[in-house]
């Protein structure tokens, strides 16, 4: 066969996919509704421009993807959205089509709108305005977003571009070329804080001046030719023109992320004024990508459900480069991309799970390019992104999970990226000292004093471990396979024997009281029900870990079939639950896939099949949960497959029944392989989609359990007893005790609980050998990391007594927290403080005595993303007999409640020495969050935060 042959059957194969038209079954609207947090608008496949409606001006969380269906106001179509994910950036450079509108208030220039007038389709949008009688038609090609207005009667049109749209405006500019052409500048300020994007807008008939500003006054220009205006400074620009009923308006907004002559030239994209022509290109591009995998049913709705999350899987990560390929690099400099295609938005913590596996499988060329972007941000920017967008490192949610998606590529064997700059990169995301990772490597584990989160970050960090050992062993690494295999292993350590859970520590033990189902601090996003399955790197540990196969299926049973409601804190994530399982969010994705572990297959099928039929319809509502980049619909297309990646890293895929008769693969090499439901395993394994059996791994060493160091509370008055344990029963536990002002200390051998009566700082480790007895034989010790905690004694005997209640899950310390010298940092999800909602703070200290003071001091902490602010001001009052309280002081808040930069103030009431017995503090809650607030309107009322009342 010549290759002109072999090239013409790839053509003819090409259309003949192309004939089929996937993109119909594509329904943007799934998602919209709900907690999906997906948005209609037109949008080419992993292109940059995202052109939806905007039905809200606040960054509150149900809205943040600018867009829900429950609303019927439009404020307006901005060109940047976030698909499915929990924060509200982007909505950059919004235009609104209105007529006779005189105003810049988005209440103004809002129009309502009706559903049944309303389309959405892959790359096309439309809607009619009824408070104008407009009708808007959207699409896009990657770098262009195409406007057409069809204004129903004559008048005066206005056009609203609006440069202070949602995210904070940190700077802005206009230019204008001419009376058709304008170009814009925004840099803006949200969950990334410096986003910057520049636009070239374009229209096919001249426009003219009707209102505009130089914030924040506004001047008007009725009539007025662009070019006699000088725009340069403003935020908000009203365009006018005269139109005839069935007259349209047609525009075209470039955009680039490296400044005015990258967004000139990716106007060229679209050289042309035929709004079908760029409908229909955008959805053959549509159809291209939706081809990779076709599925057979007689089900419409199940088709839909199936092609609308390959569309979510598509619509990002977004290109980043201008088509010259020049990009802006995480150092904010213009670079080129040399032999790769540069990306933004990488949601990592969410699409390493499933997401990225499914790339791998059918789109290798981009899997290259997104690792290939990753290494230049480590070049360019310092480290391996965690949560990029718009060239920001947001840090949002845990691990260092970009070493999963590098692994998972080596271990299919795909090429095209620096393995050794890959290895060195992930090497130094983990070797950095933050977020919880200095106490990690030194002692195997965080806890809570250590970093909030502290189980979510040791079980990811582990698993990102073990990616990084893998990519070690494929370079033939040996002592960096060795070191991360050992790290790999820290899981072990959060693993509480004695209740079968991974469970928090504090102060070198189990933190107390302890719930399962309790949504706190410790986890992300998450309780320990959820997180105590996280181990995809070493099931056949964490089997052995819950007892055997046995014990774990009557763990995950239980798991499936608990009480499906949560305690603690309430988390608009945790969605979906079958029993504690919560599929709307992703730590729950792998759990379904644990019974192929333990020989029960059909376990895994009867589980994966209710949730493909139950949580996945075809309507607006039609996702349990955040849509998060893609990772929502990956699981339904891997699992309706058949095929889910439990282990990110291994070229192993867990198998179950698939949900669709017949699923035909098409790869980028032009082959193709078919699976249907009666595909035997033996067959899946020729087509490289083996079953699952423990993971086979080169010969590690297995490190030695942490032991737990276990006291009443972390401060006492006269005494406290101390004991130690250890999940390995044979082994020996050494300890030592040191002493504030004492050098002396020396290792025991610990074998009862021991008595301290002073501040004291005890160590503990488990060796496998009594290291304190004669080793005649020579014999190397296995050991584990050594621990420590410190206990305070209280230099006081006062108590407290509440006259307000704390919320159970911030009341650190009990009652006694507030006096026992141990002060909270602005962390506060350490744990270390009271917190106090809905209402004011008061609380009545007794010194047992009449005793001689001249201040009196209380901490507070502000947290205005957290929704703890601080009180707007504090009475101290001081008694002889703890009921008639003389207000002697009051100390009013200074610290500005849209100030967003934790921190802690003392406030604190100076005066002539008093003899007293009992003190109040009286704290007054800020109240209502305002609408400024990002939590406005829910969860309505702050936090008072508060640690350590003082006497002086």
């Amino acid at each position: 066969m010549t290759k002109k042959t072999i090239f013409l059957l790839f053509i003819i194969y090409s259309w003949c996919l192309s004939a089929q038209d996937f993109y119909k079954y594509v329904n943007p609207m799934i998602g919209t509704d709900g907690t999906g947090h997906t948005f209609p608008g037109a949008t080419a496949p992993f292109g940059m421009v995202q052109l939806s409606p905007d039905t809200r001006i606040d960054g509150s969380w149900e809205g943040c993807s600018g867009y829900h269906y429950s609303d019927n106001v439009i404020y307006g179509f901005s060109h940047t959205h976030l698909n499915g994910t929990g924060v509200s950036d982007y909505g950059d450079i919004l235009l609104m089509p209105t007529m006779g509108v005189n105003f810049f208030n988005p209440k103004e220039y809002s129009s309502t709108f009706s559903h049944s007038k309303e389309k959405a389709s892959a790359g096309y949008y439309s809607v009619h305005l009824d408070k104008y009688d407009i009708d808007v038609e959207l699409t896009t090609s990657t770098r262009v977003g195409f406007h057409k207005y069809t204004f129903n009667k004559s008048g005066e049109a206005q056009l609203v571009l609006d440069l202070l749209h949602r995210d904070i405006l940190l700077d802005s500019k206009i230019n204008v070329i001419d009376d058709k052409t304008i170009e814009v500048y925004r840099r803006s300020e949200a969950w990334a804080t410096n986003q910057q994007i520049w636009a070239r807008i374009e229209f096919n008939k001249p426009v003219f001046l009707d209102f505009y500003n130089f914030s924040p006054k506004f001047k008007e220009g009725i009539g007025v030719k662009l070019k006699d205006i000088d725009l340069s400074k403003s935020e908000k620009v009203v365009f006018n023109r005269t139109v005839e009923k069935g007259e349209e308006l047609l525009v075209k907004v470039s955009l680039s992320l490296t400044g005015f002559e990258g967004a000139k030239l990716n106007s060229s994209e679209i050289p042309h004024w035929d709004f079908e022509k760029v409908k229909k290109q955008t959805q053959q591009l549509w159809n291209k990508e939706l081809s990779k995998i076709e599925v057979t049913s007689d089900d419409k709705d199940k088709l839909t459900v199936f092609y609308t999350a390959m569309y979510h899987l598509m619509i990002q990560p977004n290109i980043a480069q201008d088509l010259d390929g020049k990009y802006r690099g995480r150092d904010n400099q213009i670079h080129k991309a040399e032999g790769f295609d540069y990306y933004t938005v990488f949601s990592l913590w969410d699409t390493f799970r499933a997401a990225h596996p499914l790339y791998t499988l059918i789109d290798k060329k981009r899997t290259i390019d997104f690792i290939n972007t990753f290494l230049k941000q480590y070049e360019q920017g310092g480290r391996l992104p965690v949560w990029e967008l718009a060239s920001n490192e947001t840090d949002c949610m845990i691990g260092y999970h970009s070493v999963s998606v590098m692994a998972d590529a080596m271990a299919k064997g795909i090429t095209g990226f620096d393995y050794d700059l890959a290895l060195e990169a992930a090497k130094h995301s983990a070797n950095l000292d933050w977020l919880g990772l200095k106490a990690y490597k030194e002692t195997g584990q965080i806890t809570i004093d250590d970093e909030h989160e502290s189980v979510s970050k040791t079980l990811e960090y582990a698993y990102d471990d073990w990616c990084i050992a893998q990519m070690a062993l494929i370079l033939n690494k040996k002592e960096d396979y060795d070191y991360f295999m050992k790290r790999s292993q820290n899981w072990k350590n959060t693993f509480d024997w004695n209740t079968g859970f991974m469970r928090p520590k504090k102060n070198g033990g189990w933190d107390s009281p302890f719930d399962p189902k309790e949504v706190n601090n410790n986890f992300t996003e998450g309780n320990s029900w959820q997180y105590s399955f996280f181990v995809p790197h070493d099931i056949s540990g964490m089997i052995e870990f819950y007892g055997g196969n046995d014990a774990f299926e009557k763990k995950l049973d239980l798991m499936f079939s608990e009480q499906s409601e949560t305690t603690g804190r309430h988390q608009v994530d945790i969605t979906g639950l079958i029993g504690q399982y919560a599929h709307g969010n992703e730590p729950s994705h792998h759990m379904a896939y644990l019974y192929n572990y333990i020989g029960k297959p059909e376990k895994t099928k009867k589980l994966v099949h209710y949730i493909l039929d139950e949580f996945y319809p075809n309507s607006p509502d039609g996702l349990i949960g955040n849509q998060d980049c893609g990772q929502m619909g990956a699981w339904y297309i891997l699992s309706s497959m058949g095929l889910y990646s439990v282990t990110p890293g291994t070229p192993k895929w867990s198998t179950t029944e698939p949900y669709f008769d017949k699923i035909k693969v098409n790869f980028e090499d032009g082959t193709s392989k078919t699976i249907t439901k009666n595909t035997p395993k033996e067959e899946l394994e020729k087509l490289g989609f083996e079953n699952v059996n423990p993971l086979i791994q080169k010969e590690y060493e297995k490190i030695v359990t942490n032991p737990v160091i276990e006291a009443e509370s972390k401060s006492f008055k006269d005494k406290m007893e101390i004991s130690l344990d250890s999940k390995e029963k044979d082994y020996f536990i050494l300890y030592q005790i040191s002493y504030p002002n004492k050098s002396e200390k020396f290792w025991n051998l610990y074998d009862k609980p021991f008595v301290i009566e002073e501040t004291a700082t005890i160590e503990a480790f488990v060796s496998d050998v009594n290291i304190l007895a004669d080793n005649k034989g020579g014999i190397k010790p296995k050991t584990s990391k050594v621990i420590s905690a410190t206990f305070y004694k209280k230099d006081n005997d006062w108590s407290v007594e509440l006259l307000s209640k704390p919320t159970d899950m911030y009341f650190a310390g009990g009652n006694d927290g507030l006096i026992d010298g141990i002060t909270g940092t602005p962390n506060w999800r350490k744990g270390d403080w009271h917190g106090y909602q809905t209402q004011d703070f008061e609380a009545i200290v007794d010194f047992k005595r009449e005793t001689e003071i001249s201040e009196i001091t209380a901490n507070f902490l502000q947290d205005t993303r957290s929704w703890i602010l601080m009180p707007t001001k504090v009475e101290f009052y001081i008694s002889d007999n703890g009921k008639d309280f003389n207000l002697i002081g009051t100390a009013k808040n200074l610290v500005d409640p849209k100030d967003y930069e934790s921190q802690t103030k003392t406030f604190a009431s100076k005066f002539n020495k008093t003899t007293v017995r009992y003190i109040k503090v009286k704290a007054y809650n800020f109240g209502q969050l305002p609408e400024w607030h990002q939590g406005f309107p829910f969860d309505g009322d702050a936090f008072i935060f508060v640690d350590e009342i003082r006497a002086k």
